[in-house]
């Protein structure tokens, strides 16, 4: 299984991924509004691949076989310093 996955120029850090180069017919329009025009960054053989940097593969193979795409968003900003408070029980009240 080859992939293609491309780049959003709007959202930083978000990836689609998508089961054959420029074929989007099965991610919702929405989403393709949303994600702005796809730039590709590469062809990804998932077959001779055990992990991926942040997203799970398995999740990736299975959702392009479901639905023909996954979409890999960042990981949520924390805010460490209100980490840090709720941790050691800081509170202003």
């Amino acid at each position: 299984m080859i992939c293609a996955v491309y780049k959003s120029r709007r959202k930083a850090d978000s990836y689609l991924f998508v089961e054959k180069r420029n074929e989007f017919e099965r991610v919702p329009e929405a989403l393709l509004e949303m994600f702005g025009p796809p730039e590709l960054v590469m062809m990804l053989p998932l077959m001779k691949r055990d992990h991926l940097g942040f997203a799970d593969i398995n999740k990736v193979k299975s959702e392009l076989a479901d639905k023909g795409y996954y979409l890999q968003l960042p990981p949520p900003v924390v805010n460490l310093l209100e980490e840090h408070k709720r941790e050691i029980g800081y509170s202003r009240d």
